[in-house]
């Protein structure tokens, strides 16, 4: 329809936040938009890992192979990622990967001098940029050390030793998953549940508790004053249909009625650690914006295509 306007407002409203969890509402939007946001946030928000890996000395029991792989899946922290240049976009090293502005280098060099199994761990990994460094999953209250190592790489013995250099380079998780920020991010339509309070009226207090009981989460609960069934938690919800199904087994269909709202979402987004949850979906924001700021200059140039025709693609070099 001519002039009709489809912009949205979407509402965010945080539920829950630390640095590796966060639950939050999106309201006022389509499901279209929600996943866009969990896409981005999965394969498309910038991180920092190790991409290549020199070994000069490895007696260890694991091939250099395995030993680069392991690197590369350890978390480092990135907030300097969305500023860092991407490696193949480097004019100050044309594109090689080894200068300040688009790479980070890591040095270890350890070797076993006792007859006691060595562990050697992210925290053995130095590097050059202060900033960016293995993500340390220690507890600042635990006493035990063995909880505050890192992330183990390789374990030595008494003469065995691993001495190499690593270059850690901006990417994402679409061209491999050691750069995903996001361990998880899922998201559910948030339920309505509407109970027909004269139908269930109907029902004795046993199967009352038979009804509650189908559900596989804890959803309903019967008031112990007053006897009826009460919702406790839509979100436990799973959409099973199971309660639905039950109260049609016992001839009550219509029973409960659950809708699945299509504009209200609540997201649990798990970090790696990389970079903390809350820059994790600003920057996700940023780049979807970015995103659909390109898409809305291409159908311009389409516009003017259509408009000028060849002079228009002329003048842009096409």
């Amino acid at each position: 329809m001519e002039g009709a306007s489809y912009a949205r407002m979407p509402r965010v409203k945080i539920r829950e936040l630390k640095d590796d969890y966060a639950k939050f509402e999106l309201r006022d939007t389509d499901a279209s938009i929600a996943n866009a946001l969990r896409r981005v946030m999965i394969a498309e928000v910038p991180t920092i890992a190790i991409d290549l890996v020199e070994i000069e000395v490895n007696s260890s029991v694991l091939n250099d192979e395995f030993i680069a792989h392991r690197l590369g899946l350890i978390p480092l922290t990135s907030e300097r990622a969305m500023s860092m240049r991407f490696s193949r976009d480097c004019d100050a090293c044309d594109g090689d990967g080894q200068c300040e502005f688009c790479s980070v280098e890591f040095h270890l060099r350890v070797k076993c001098m006792t007859d006691q199994t060595l562990d050697v761990s992210s925290k053995d990994l130095y590097s050059s940029d202060p900033s960016v460094v293995p993500v340390d999953f220690s507890d600042p209250a635990s006493s035990d050390s063995s909880e505050n190592r890192g992330v183990i790489i390789v374990k030595l013995r008494r003469g065995q030793e691993l001495r190499l250099r690593a270059i850690a380079r901006k990417g994402i998780g679409k061209d491999h998953a050691k750069w995903s920020p996001a361990a998880t991010v899922t998201f559910m339509y948030e339920p309505e549940i509407h109970i027909n309070e004269d139908l269930m009226e109907t029902l004795t207090l046993e199967e009352k508790r038979e009804w509650v009981d189908s559900s596989p989460t804890r959803v309903f609960e019967i008031d112990p004053v007053t006897q009826q069934v009460m919702v406790v938690d839509a979100e436990a919800y799973s959409y099973d249909d199971e309660v639905i199904k039950k109260a049609e087994a016992m001839g009550k269909p219509g029973l409960v009625e659950i809708i699945a709202r299509q504009d209200s979402f609540i997201f649990t987004v798990e970090s790696t650690g990389a970079i903390k949850t809350s820059q994790l979906v600003l920057n996700a924001i940023e780049i979807l914006k970015q995103k659909l700021d390109a898409v809305r200059l291409s159908e311009d140039t389409v516009e003017a295509d259509d408009q000028f025709g060849e002079l228009g693609a002329h003048m842009r070099g096409g």
